[in-house]
């Protein structure tokens, strides 16, 4: 997605449990944009998972001195030494009356999508106004069997309990905002854990406004194809005003659809509406895996309902003490660096396109990249589209959430070198969830509309945005000052934002696990030190790798001390690192 507003943390990395297989057609787009919806979190508040939300999770500080190993708490917003963010405090613990006949729904489950089964409930659509109008939520779940569905082998689940016994629902979110937690669960269900899916209902709820829940909407395909193609990198006043000018007929079309709901879409609100289902679904204590921005979500809910926190895992952390302009540009430093590792890798193989020195691979990128600004370049695609800069520039960063796309990296650079940008535009099209029929998936309107909720926005006019572009190009040469003007959306929000950063202790809550990946490109590694630090009960696990989370990738060490926790409650010693 975009910067904090067009780029937040999505989790193109979930689907690496494939070993890297392709999978075409709609499969392969859903794929897609799960994997995608975990890293938008971080650049959307900040870029891809960019704007936070009032008890939002952001980019990470980028200041930390410490050791590695030890987790800090993170109190600079970065917008000055007089600005600290305030903590997130708990609600009671008594539901309120007026809100208990949410928490008395029976909900019927109904078997559906070939193996699963499906139940909607009702939520207020504004918690401080339970009577001003709901919103109708879907959740799917695949209940727990022994073995797993489809007897898929646990990987690392070595050491874990052997005993049978049901440990109630586990909530499933692959991040975003605006990544489908149901269509995340039946992409992932029958290759989850064994030893964990046979003591667990699987559970996916789709947040309100996203996939199957109130899905907000707000461009036709057609004018997707034009935002999507607008300039990043404005040289004179006429391509900035038509970015604003793009970025102000978004927001318009999400007002005119979405309507009052636009300006509830939040992430407390989304947590809040997981303590309803948690309530419906019989447990007393919520258990839960998010990835990306679902970390945030996680961290949220822990904030608000400490005494419920059951088993929590946040993989791929965000920090929500961090504002949007820092979150934006601690993000494009992690994209950065993520760049790094590739092009050091592709120094050393025979098919990269852009020498044989990281140095090189580094400047042929800046290269291309300008002439494909100056020049779009021509495609094979069915409507004869061609490949802007900003496309470029995206399908670069789409490639950077996982090493398993660093060879379809190589090849859509070494085409476009040739002069056809067609690669680069399918790379492109997966991160804004474009179809072949040139249709969009509901990821990137919602993305835009939590982000633009959940933090105040990063810029308010296109100068703020030149004031910034040397701090961001100094962060990251390559993406900094796309990164920057990604941003500006949330500038022409119809909704106003109703979130702050701010620090999450979550006192008296049950551990939680914080995974951090140290070359994270969407939610770099200082984010999860930074929110293990301020949460009172957090356990920092570090993956030594690339990639976008760690969670179910490759590394036998962290599932092993995922699953484990999971089934038994022993949480990773503090410090504890892995790499394969």
């Amino acid at each position: 997605m975009r910067a904090f507003g067009r780029v937040r943390g999505r989790v193109r990395v979930w689907v690496r449990g494939r070993t890297g297989a392709r999978v075409r057609g709609l499969g392969w787009m859903r794929a897609a944009a799960a994997v995608l919806a975990a890293g938008l979190a971080a650049v959307s508040a900040a870029g891809c998972s960019g704007g936070l939300p009032v008890a939002s999770g952001g980019p990470g500080s980028s200041d930390a001195t410490d050791s590695p190993d030890a987790p800090h708490a993170t109190h600079s917003t970065g917008r000055g030494p007089a600005s600290v963010a305030t903590p997130l405090e708990p609600l009671p613990t008594v539901v309120p009356a007026a809100l208990a006949p949410y928490y008395a729904q029976r909900p019927t489950w109904q078997p559906c999508d070939g193996g699963f089964e499906c139940t909607t409930f009702r939520v207020p659509m504004d918690y401080d106004r339970p009577g001003d109008g709901d919103l109708t939520l879907s959740a799917a779940r695949a209940a727990a069997e022994q073995g797993g569905p489809g007897g898929a082998a646990a990987s690392g689940a070595s050491g874990a309990s052997g005993s049978d016994s049901r440990l109630g629902s586990l909530l499933l979110n692959p991040g975003g905002p605006g990544g489908s937690a149901i269509e995340y669960l039946e992409t992932v269900a029958r290759t989850y854990a064994r030893a964990v899916h046979a003591r667990y209902d699987l559970v996916g709820l789709d947040p309100r406004g996203v996939g199957r829940s109130n899905p907000v909407s707000c461009l036709s395909g057609e004018r997707m194809d034009a935002f999507t193609a607008a300039d990043l990198a404005p040289g004179d006043q006429r391509a900035i005003d038509a970015l604003v000018a793009a970025d102000k007929e978004f927001a318009e079309g999400c007002r005119k659809q979405a309507g009052p709901a636009l300006g509830h879409l939040g992430t407390v609100e989304a947590a809040r509406d997981m303590d309803v289902l948690r309530a419906l679904l019989g447990d007393e204590r919520l258990n839960f895996v998010g990835k990306s921005y679902g970390t945030f979500l996680g961290a949220t809910y822990a904030g608000l309902y400490p005494s419920r926190v059951g088993r929590v895992v946040l993989d791929g952390a965000m920090d929500p003490a961090l504002d949007s302009v820092t979150g934006n540009r601690t993000q494009a430093g992690g994209f950065e660096t993520a760049w790094a590792a590739f092009a050091k890798d592709c120094a050393k193989r025979e098919d990269c396109p852009f020498g044989r020195t990281e140095q090189q691979v580094g400047e042929q990128l800046t290269a291309l990249l300008a002439a494909v600004h100056a020049q779009p370049l021509p495609t094979s695609t069915d409507n004869r589209r061609r490949l802007t800069g900003a496309q470029a520039t995206t399908g670069v960063i789409q490639a950077l959430y996982a090493e398993f796309l660093w060879p379809e990296l190589r090849t859509a650079l070494a085409d476009a070198k040739a002069g056809d940008g067609t690669g680069l535009l399918k790379l492109s099209d997966a991160y804004y969830g474009r179809g072949a029929d040139g249709s969009y998936l509901n990821l990137m309107f919602a993305n835009t509309a939590v982000n633009c909720l959940d933090l105040p926005a990063p810029f308010r006019s296109p100068e703020d945005v030149q004031r910034a572009v040397p701090d961001f190009e100094r962060a990251s040469p390559h993406f900094g000052r796309d990164m920057a003007w990604m941003a500006l959306t949330c500038a022409y929000w119809p909704a106003r934002a109703t979130g702050a950063a701010h620090t999450i202790r979550a006192a008296g809550a049950a551990p939680i696990v914080v995974v951090g990946t140290t070359r994270d490109p969407a939610t770099p590694y200082d984010w999860a030190r930074s929110l293990a630090g301020q949460l009172e009960s957090g356990r920092l696990l570090t993956y030594d790798g690339d990639g976008h989370t760690a969670y179910g990738r490759r590394s036998t060490c962290v599932d092993g001390a995922v699953n484990r926790f999971l089934l038994t409650g022993e949480s990773p010693e503090q410090g504890k690192r892995c790499d394969l």
